[in-house]
């Protein structure tokens, strides 16, 4: 794989598979098949024919925006700039914002020295127009990017930076990200309690394939702020979801909810709060340390 790849990509391949297994392997034996779903325009990242000018690397760092909607200059280098240096990485993200297709934020990352490594990226009002994309913080209209403040900020960037980590470990052979979508193209509406209707807020859904299998993974990224009741809450919506049967009519399959966590107790916390759940929701959950998401990940849906 090369650096100029655009880690947007999208495909969706549905597969059928029990609930919370979010697993499947298609092969001639198998009676169940798998579906092919088009997506919408809203979920694929390529740009318009207004950004022929563009190059293709250019066009990757737009669409990675276009997905991610916030990326410091660092994890934009580890995803398209592996083969080049940081001068090149300079000119290409100057010329990007220059032209507004990206807009550099106020807020550096890593102190006042860390320079323009420290830079954080949003798609700029030319960005949003072109990839029918949003600026940093949300929202459907095109608008001059702001600066979220720095909890917002900082979420952000972990969940960009588990896509960063996935992208690299498929560039070492040990996965493949068939297909991404972070917020609000995570996001599932669906009717729950007696047809109230609901938003299911996942930080990413992921299709990867590790040695002929597809996983499906709906990922938290928990940054230990919020209360175990609101934990709580969270997995009973997740079980919501599950049971009203959409996201299995829609891909095939019901994906495993995987929480990274920063430190041991609050993995202690987060399994506390799988364990007070319904018995036959507990395969839906899994939890990791963010620095072993990559090994949790490569290690399949089923384990």
């Amino acid at each position: 794989m090369t650096s100029n790849r655009s880690s947007g990509r999208v495909e969706w391949e549905g597969a059928f598979s029990q609930a919370g297994g979010g697993r499947s392997r298609a092969s001639a034996n198998d009676s169940s098949r798998v579906s092919r779903t088009r997506p919408s325009r809203a979920a694929r990242p390529g740009l318009t024919a207004g950004a022929a000018q563009i190059s293709d690397r250019e066009r990757a760092v737009v669409a990675t925006l276009r997905q991610l909607r916030i990326a410091t200059a660092v994890q934009l280098e580890r995803l398209h700039f592996a083969d080049v240096g940081a001068r090149e990485r300079r000119r290409v993200l100057a010329r990007l914002v220059e032209r507004r297709y990206l807009a550099r934020l106020a807020r550096r990352i890593g102190g006042v020295r860390a320079g323009s490594a420290g830079a954080t990226f949003a798609l700029g009002t030319l960005g949003q127009r072109l990839t029918d994309g949003t600026g940093p913080a949300r929202g459907y209209r095109i608008e001059r990017p702001w600066t979220p403040g720095l909890a917002f900020l900082d979420h952000a960037l972990a969940v960009t930076d588990v896509v960063v980590q996935l992208v690299e470990a498929e560039r070492r052979g040990r996965l493949r990200v068939a297909a991404y979508h972070a917020e609000p193209g995570a996001w599932r509406r669906f009717l729950g309690l007696h047809g109230a209707p609901e938003t299911l807020k996942p930080d990413l859904w992921l299709h990867v394939r590790i040695d002929g299998c597809d996983d499906f993974w709906f990922v938290e990224v928990d940054r230990g702020t919020e209360s175990p009741r609101a934990l709580a809450r969270k997995c009973e919506q997740y079980r919501r979801y599950w049971t009203s049967g959409q996201e299995q009519h829609r891909t095939g399959v019901m994906p495993r909810v995987l929480f990274t966590v920063p430190d041991a107790a609050r993995h202690g916390v987060v399994v506390d709060t799988f364990s007070r759940q319904s018995a036959e929701s507990w395969p839906l959950f899994a939890v990791c340390l963010a620095t072993d998401l990559v090994e949790r990940i490569a290690q399949g849906a089923n384990a």
